[in-house]
């Protein structure tokens, strides 16, 4: 007479996998080139949102380009490298506000990444900005 396995009335019985968590459990770890391709044909757009989507972007891109100041980006990137931590902060912070659909949490997650840096010690480092209102792009 064998012993139950202690704990055993604890235990769920293991159950076969549905078909979706096969298909997941199949592509852990599959090259990247492979999902890509079998992806890909199944990324399109309708034909009626084609030229709205167009539309969209092509504002979007034209009104940043009026606001843009001329450097702006250049001069942060100089300022804040991607060897600081606060470069880092602020490339992770511009990748996840892109992703996140609240107000609420993109405050939160800009004081989260925000706070722990050492911004005090930038300021007033870029030669390259003069207080005199003639010169180019500064913060």
């Amino acid at each position: 007479m064998t012993q139950p396995a202690p704990f055993a009335s604890f235990t769920t019985p293991l159950q076969g996998q549905s078909p979706l968590r096969q298909a997941i459990t199949a592509a852990t770890r599959r090259a990247e080139r492979a999902c890509v391709a079998a992806l890909l044909p199944q990324a399109h757009v309708p034909a009626e949102l084609a030229g709205p989507i167009a539309t969209t972007a092509t504002t979007l891109i034209a009104s940043l380009r009026a606001d843009a100041r001329p450097g702006a980006v250049q001069s942060l990137v100089q300022e804040y490298a991607l060897s600081s931590p606060e470069g880092v902060a602020l490339m992770c912070l511009a990748e996840a506000l892109l992703r996140i659909p609240d107000v609420a949490t993109r405050d939160a997650l800009i004081r989260d990444k925000i706070a722990p840096g050492d911004w005090r010690g930038h300021v007033g480092k870029d030669r390259r900005c003069s207080s005199t209102p003639h010169h180019g792009a500064c913060w």
